[in-house]
């Protein structure tokens, strides 16, 4: 689990492609105080395993599901990537839940500046627009950050100089694609008010009338 709160701007430095996969080595030196094999590195908001290492290296497996789903298919040798390790229970919780697990990919339209911020304008598919809403939360390329406007098919973040300044967004232009997750609480509410059950394709118990009925 991760909180969306980027600690720094790592380098890759390495990538191996496979037939449907990759292998990926990053370089930083923030997160390396104290990572270790099989910890979880959030990398530009997907979650990866390390599965080797060095005093300034992490290399990470990346399976065809997440090719598929996410724009790190789009990495090449030198690209910038946004670094967080897995939230601790004893610190500071700055961002919102974000486990790393990505929705979907959406792409930067147009970038406007508003005084001493800049606005990203992003489109995306309707299935992930439908759990966005307006002064919510949403992670951009690992990015905790809160709507500004939603329509049937694009949202607006507005992103202050520092968080421009410490994440990767500071060299992304219009036409970029980025990776998108949404706040997994809108999902898990959706589930119990359409009210299936997943393994046996009935009704569940938990209905609109049922919350009501106890107080939701």
């Amino acid at each position: 689990m991760f909180t969306g709160i980027i600690e720094e701007i790592g380098t890759v430095t390495g990538l191996v492609n496979g037939t449907k996969s990759s292998r990926v080595t990053i370089r930083g030196t923030v997160i390396f105080s104290d990572l270790k094999l099989g910890d979880s590195v959030s990398t530009n908001g997907v979650c990866l395993t390390v599965s080797a290492m060095t005093n300034e290296t992490f290399t990470a497996d990346v399976m065809h599901e997440t090719l598929n789903y996410t724009a790190l298919k789009g990495l090449t040798s030198g690209t910038k990537v946004n670094l967080e390790r897995a939230m601790r229970a004893d610190g500071r919780f700055g961002g919102h839940l974000v486990s790393g697990h990505i929705d979907g990919t959406g792409t930067i339209r147009k970038i406007t500046r508003d005084d001493n911020a800049l606005i990203y304008n992003i489109a995306t598919q309707s299935d992930i627009v439908k759990y966005v809403v307006k002064k919510g939360s949403i992670a951009i390329d690992g990015i905790s950050l809160t709507v500004t406007h939603v329509d049937d098919l694009t949202f607006s973040v507005s992103i202050i100089p520092h968080t421009l300044q410490e994440t990767i967004l500071v060299d992304k232009k219009a036409g970029d694609v980025v990776n998108l997750e949404v706040d997994m609480l809108a999902k898990y509410i959706e589930k119990l008010l359409l009210g299936k059950d997943n393994k046996t394709d009935k009704q569940s118990k938990i209905t609109p009338a049922f919350l009501i009925k106890n107080g939701f």
